[in-house]
Formats: C-alpha cells, sequence, structure tokens
C-alpha cells in the first residue's frame, strides 16, 4: 500500500494549534505502523484487534478530552482529528474509541458518583477495562424514548429487566452503561459484567462494520445495589447527551474514512493505464476526483468550525446533526464513487475502498439516521416537530 497522503487543499493545517497537528500526526503515525497491518485479515476474520487496545490506552485517546486525573485534555479540535485518523484506519477502530470515550466514560465522568469515577475512568483511559453503552432496543432504535429496559426498586437496590441491540463491544465489556426505566423516568445503571442475570450475544454475519465487535446485551432479573445508579442522569437527557458527544466524533472520523478513498484512487488513477494513458487523464475520472476533494474540503472546515464552537462552549446538538448527516451522507457516497473508479479491482480486499464504503453504511445508520438528523434540522428552522 502507497503511503498515506491527506488531502489538504484549503491549508487547513494553517487553522491547527501546534499541539493538534502533533496529536494527529502521532496517531496518524500509530495507524499507519501498527494498526494498517493488522485490518484486512480482521475485516476478512470479522474480530476486533483488541490486543491494540492497551496501544489505544498508552496513546490517551480513551477519554483524553475529559477534564479527570491526569487525563490529556485534548481540545475538541485535537480528539476530533484523532476520531478522523482512527477510522482513516477503519469504522471499527473508531467506533470502539467513540463508544468507550464518549458513550461510557463520558456519562460517568458527567453523571457518575466520585467511587464510580475512581473506579472505572483511569482504568478505561489506560485500556485495562472497556466498556458499552445500551440504549438501542430490539424495537426502539430511533425512538430510544420508547424503551423497555425497566428497574424496579427492590430494597435499597434495584432488578433490571430488558435487552438491548447494536451494541458496539458488548463482547468485550467488562462494565455496560445501561439505559432502562424507574418509576417511568430514563436513568442510567453500570452493570457489571458477571453480574447474575447480565448475558452478551455478539452479532455475526456481519456485512459491514465486521472488524468491530457488536452485541445483544439481555438482563434478566439482574439485581444491582444503589451505587450502581448513575445518580446525577434523570430523563432522556442523559442518554442523548451522551449521543452528542458521540455524533460529533463521528462527524469527524468519516471525513478520514473518505480521505483514505480519495488517496487510495487518486494514486490508482495516476498508475492504471488503459487507452495508453494513465486513467487519472481522463475527464471523467478527474471530474470525480474534483468532486471528493470539494466535499471533504467543505467537512474538514464544518468539523473544524464545530469544534471551536465545542471548545468556547457554544456546540449545539443541533450543529452536531448537520455535521455528522453531512459528513456521513458525503464520505459514503465518497466511498461508491470511489469503488466504481477502480473497477473490478475495487471489490477485492487488496483495496481497502470498499471495506469503507460498507462500513460507512452502518455509520450512516448508527448515532441517528440520516433523516432523524433531517428530522432534527427541520425543527430547528420552523420550530414545528415532525417527529410525532
Amino acid at each position: 500500500m502507497a503511503p498515506f497522503e491527506a488531502p489538504d487543499f484549503y491549508a487547513i493545517d494553517d487553522l491547527l494549534s501546534e499541539e493538534e497537528r502533533l496529536t494527529r500526526d502521532t496517531v496518524r503515525s500509530w495507524v499507519t505502523d501498527r494498526f494498517m497491518p493488522l485490518i484486512e485479515e480482521a475485516y476478512r476474520e470479522g474480530r476486533f484487534p483488541r490486543a491494540l487496545i492497551p496501544e489505544m490506552g498508552e496513546l490517551g485517546v480513551l477519554g483524553g478530552n475529559l477534564d479527570y486525573g491526569d487525563f490529556p485534555r485534548m481540545s475538541s479540535v485535537a480528539y476530533g482529528l484523532v476520531m478522523q485518523e482512527l477510522e482513516r484506519g477503519d469504522s471499527g477502530l473508531r467506533s470502539f474509541v467513540s463508544v468507550q470515550g464518549a458513550l461510557v466514560m463520558y456519562p460517568i465522568w458527567r453523571y457518575g458518583s466520585d467511587e464510580q469515577k475512581a473506579r472505572w475512568l483511569p482504568a478505561m483511559h489506560a485500556g485495562k477495562a472497556v466498556g458499552c453503552f445500551g440504549l438501542t432496543e430490539p424495537d426502539h432504535g430511533s425512538d430510544p424514548g420508547g424503551m423497555e429496559t425497566k428497574a424496579v426498586r427492590d430494597g435499597s437496590g434495584f432488578v433490571l429487566n430488558g435487552a438491548k441491540m447494536w451494541i458496539t463491544n458488548g463482547d468485550l465489556c467488562d462494565v455496560a452503561v445501561v439505559w432502562g426505566k424507574l418509576d417511568g423516568v430514563v436513568r442510567g445503571f453500570l452493570v457489571e459484567r458477571g453480574t447474575k442475570g447480565f448475558s452478551t450475544r455478539e452479532q455475526k454475519r456481519k456485512h459491514s462494520l465486521r472488524a468491530s465487535v457488536t452485541s445483544e446485551l439481555v438482563l434478566q432479573d439482574v439485581h444491582l445495589p444503589a451505587s450502581a445508579m448513575l445518580p446525577l442522569a434523570q430523563g432522556l437527557g442523559g442518554p442523548l447527551s451522551c449521543l452528542t458527544q458521540a455524533r460529533y466524533g463521528i462527524a469527524w472520523g468519516v471525513v478520514g474514512s473518505a480521505m483514505a478513498v480519495y488517496d487510495e484512487v487518486r494514486t490508482y488513477g495516476a498508475t492504471r493505464v488503459q487507452f495508453g494513458k494513465p486513467i487519472a487523464g481522463f475527464q471523467l475520472y478527474q471530474a470525480k476526483l474534483a468532486t471528493m476533494l470539494t466535499e471533504i474540503t467543505k467537512a474538514q472546515l464544518m468539523n473544524l468550525r464545530l469544534g471551536r464552537l465545542k471548545d468556547a462552549g457554544k456546540m449545539t446538538p443541533q450543529q452536531v446533526s448537520m455535521a455528522k448527516r453531512n459528513a456521513c451522507h458525503w464520505a459514503l457516497e465518497i466511498a461508491r464513487i470511489g469503488r466504481d473508479m477502480l473497477g473490478a479491482n475495487g471489490i477485492t480486499d487488496e483495496y481497502q475502498t470498499m471495506r469503507h464504503m460498507c462500513n460507512l453504511e452502518s455509520v450512516k445508520t448508527y448515532e441517528g439516521t440520516h433523516d432523524i438528523h433531517t428530522l432534527i434540522l427541520g425543527h430547528a428552522i420552523t420550530g414545528l416537530d415532525a417527529f410525532r
């Protein structure tokens, strides 16, 4: 595989701090040197390269943007650049890190007790413990408020019953952040592996995100102590705030996939000779490259502005929806176009484009589908709720 050359047509690097560039370049090198040699075999075999988890801990990318202990406290832009470089490797890699940081460590950090933070955050940051986020259910995806998982009081503790579906890191987890209704109000609970009645089942036979662990969580009369509940999370706003953090990372991450595809087909077109010259010399090929580069650049600029707003405390969930919706749509379109540009070679795993294309079908769907984010923006524009 040729060395990766990142597109930066608008000299966006000039807008980054030295620390942000250093963070990005460190992760970029790690992805190239440690992850890329493993990903095709892992994808082919349908497994996550879990041996790399401690290395991610050493890199500081697991919840490294949280203000806790000796965490790096990287800026939101630096964190976004990390997501971009991880997904340039594979969506499954970025998904692992997103779930660990944005969907598990973040709610513990924001809504947890001091004891919960001390127990889980350092271990998860170091890659010594893995978490998962249990919100989506078999019958409730885009409407999480309809969840059927319920907790009832049992003495000083709780009993939890329900099921969660499409849960990244489920079979890897040491602890699950599970959302359920207690007295009709959504609350968060920390359910540790080994708790009686709690089990996970990995979902196989996937055409997408094959190098990511996806599971079902089953909770059958799971008895939890009072200390298992996140004390500061009440209502659907709790899990939705976590989704905002994850969606922010996705908006950056999928641009990494698009960059990988663009770089691959640009290199391919310069070396593939047909009709007596490189196919990159033909108008149709150049037109597709121009579209790719334009949309990548637009997404890069949108993400950078979003990151600066986040660091200033001015970012809104609706702005995140726009960035996630735009970036996922165009990353998938770029991957589809790129697969076509590679011709028959594009269906083989000698090239990474089709792997990214298949992954992005899932990424466009999870953490809010394209249509759901469209309606979120529609509500922001009109003030009228189209969900009901």
